[in-house]
């Protein structure tokens, strides 16, 4: 198939397109290389994909409106993973702005995009930060989340309720897929995993906010490739059993989905940190800190509708995960 994946110069959206290559899809990496984090990072990640005949690169911000039009009536893709997103829960307390334009103003010409080309299956990437102020756990996408507790959040929960118009008034088959904490090689470096990995490394202190309290659904970057590669293949459908007396948010009579994809195995922040420790070798120093604005205390994910509709269920544990990042970490930065 010919895929249109945006954010390909990202973490997930690098390894998204190695394995679609690696399958024999034709994949259409869109992306900016803005300076959230580390550019040096994401151009020796696309140097990974470039080289690959059947990777075209589309170095352009999904903001732009006549680049993203001009982009899909060349390219016409078939299917579209849409992963470029502006990230942080904290940045967002910072610039909000940033949100507003890559989230939803970028989402919005990847949605007309679909419209007018005929796109005949959208893929995006939500956040498990859409649960905010609910407490039930696990998180299911059967529940109620109207209670975000960051812009970063909102901005998610935005993308799912503008997909949800566009698969019932055009039917635009969408499948939304809430991330829950993806770490592994490649990683992003705003990210608890490599921040601590870092430090602890340098001998530098660490900063552990709730003091180490925070439960995390990490869930291992091969896993989620897994998931988003099967429900790409996997195009969404009404739910026939759909009522509007009872409305599943999760489901709708218009082809529309949302899924959790996390490794419904949480793990408190300071075993993940001991991790580390043995996988580095060496005791971090912590600095412990109160829990920060916009972040929420635990994070579980109820997967049984992935599993049920796709077959997904996530394999790596914790313990081989960090170790394949601490391996890659060594070698990539030479330490």
């Amino acid at each position: 198939m010919k895929i249109l994946v945006t954010g390909t110069a990202g973490f997930i959206g690098f390894h998204l397109a190695q394995r679609l290559l690696a399958r024999g899809d034709e994949v259409i990496g869109v992306d900016n290389l803005n300076d959230y984090y580390d550019v040096s990072l994401k151009e020796a990640r696309l140097a990974q994909l470039t080289p690959h005949p059947a990777f075209t690169e589309a170095r352009i911000d999904i903001a732009d409106r006549s680049a993203m039009e001009a982009l899909f009536a060349e390219h016409k893709p078939e299917r579209v993973v849409h992963l470029a997103a502006q990230a942080g829960v904290r940045y967002s307390l910072e610039n909000p702005h940033a949100y507003v334009e890559a989230n939803l103003v970028g989402f919005m010409n990847i949605l007309e995009g679909c419209r007018h080309h005929g796109v005949k299956h959208l893929v995006y990437a939500s956040s498990s930060s859409v649960y905010g102020a609910n407490e039930t756990m696990p998180f299911s996408v059967h529940d109620n989340v109207d209670h975000p507790l960051s812009l970063y959040a909102a901005s998610k929960k935005a993308n799912e309720l503008m997909a949800h118009t566009y698969s019932h008034l055009y039917g635009l088959p969408t499948t939304g897929l809430r991330f829950f904490t993806v770490y592994g090689p490649w990683g992003r470096p705003d990210m608890a995993l490599f921040i601590f990995t870092r430090k602890i490394l340098a001998g530098e202190p660490i900063d552990v906010f709730n003091h180490g309290h925070h439960k995390r659904d990490f869930t291992y970057i091969d896993d989620i490739v897994e998931g988003v590669v099967r429900t790409l293949d996997q195009v969404a459908t009404g739910n026939g059993q759909w009522s509007g007396q009872s409305p599943d948010p999760g489901t709708s009579r218009a082809p529309y989905r949302i899924y959790n994809i996390g490794s419904n195995n949480p793990v408190e922040l300071s075993r993940f940190i001991e991790i580390i420790e043995q996988k580095t070798g060496k005791s971090a120093v912590k600095n412990l800190l109160p829990m920060q604005p916009g972040d929420v205390p635990a994070t579980y994910a109820d997967v049984d509708a992935l599993i049920e509709d796709v077959g997904y269920k996530p394999d790596t544990g914790v313990e081989e995960g960090i170790g394949r990042f601490v391996d890659w970490y060594r070698d990539f930065y030479k330490v």
